[in-house]
């Protein structure tokens, strides 16, 4: 599989297993005395049984609120949707669901780079509830594949219900004149709120490789959304670019403009801050 890296140069790298890295987690290392060493990764890895303790009932709760809402909202703009659906203007629908598509894809590489790269577990009350799952995927890639439906898509869920409630409530409220008006607009807005409510499943998807249904494999084989050998390239150590994890459709050209390290030099020049150094504290723990 070829990498890329900052410059946006390829060198091959060798096969790599289902973990995203290249070698087996769950094979045992073994130090010179006879002592097993420490996993550098997988679900036996100190720094990863920790953080996955960190997973708490409230955390838990506040993400069956948001999957509860995010449906209830999703079904009742979809219904609207298709009750107000007309012909006049379907190229621009079009071009919403489109545009919908490419904006979840960079929000979710924004999101992703920024919790990636910046913060602390130990930030009150963000590094429990959402730092923590971005420190634990690093060093047990494969721990989203254990996750139930809730916990991979309450976060998500969340990022959407402002959004869909204001869509909800102008649904409500506008003449149908002004509906119409509007109509390619809350297009966009619900392509945006879906594909953003699907990305970590997706990203699931992608860390999947037994017992996936025909369709997903297709919608990833024909890059509709985030492949699975796409995504392997983020795991590359030391995590630092394909942030994007919903289609992945915009990784190549943000890397070629060297976008996210114009971000983090910028950054690291104004705070004196380094990136992932939290990233790489979580890495090396040993016990």
């Amino acid at each position: 599989m070829a990498s890329v890296g900052r410059s946006g140069s390829r060198s091959e790298q060798p096969p790599m297993a289902d973990t995203g890295h290249d070698s087996n987690p769950a094979e045992e290392n073994w130090q010179e005395d006879g002592e097993p060493a420490v996993p550098r990764w997988g679900p036996q890895h100190p720094g990863a049984k920790e953080l996955a303790e960190l997973y708490s009932p409230v955390k838990r709760f506040q993400e069956w609120v948001c999957v509860i809402l995010n449906i209830a909202l999703m079904n009742c703009n979809l219904y609207h949707l298709v009750i107000n659906f007309s012909w006049d203007h379907i190229h621009l629908i079009l071009i919403g669901i489109i545009a919908g598509m490419l904006t979840a894809d960079f929000t979710s590489g924004l999101v992703h780079w920024g919790a990636d790269t910046w913060g602390s577990v130990d930030l009150p009350i963000l590094g429990k509830a959402f730092i923590r799952p971005f420190r634990e995927h690093h060093i047990d890639p494969t721990a989203i594949t254990r996750h139930d439906f809730i916990e991979t898509n309450g976060d998500n869920c969340m990022l959407t219900v402002i959004p869909l409630a204001n869509m909800a409530y102008k649904f409500f409220t506008l003449s149908p004149e002004a509906m119409y008006g509007t109509y390619p607009w809350e297009c966009y807005v619900f392509s945006l709120g879906l594909f953003v409510t699907l990305t970590n499943q997706i990203h699931k998807w992608s860390h999947t490789y037994f017992g996936l249904p025909s369709w997903v494999c297709f919608l990833q084989d024909w890059h509709i959304i985030l492949p699975r050998k796409h995504h392997r390239i983020h795991h590359v150590s030391p995590h630092e670019t394909y942030f994007c994890i919903t289609t992945g459709w915009l990784n190549y050209p943000l890397e070629k403009i060297g976008f996210w390290k114009t971000l983090e030099d910028i950054i690291q020049g104004l705070t004196g801050n380094k990136p992932r150094a939290d990233d790489f504290k979580w890495a090396q723990k040993t016990k």
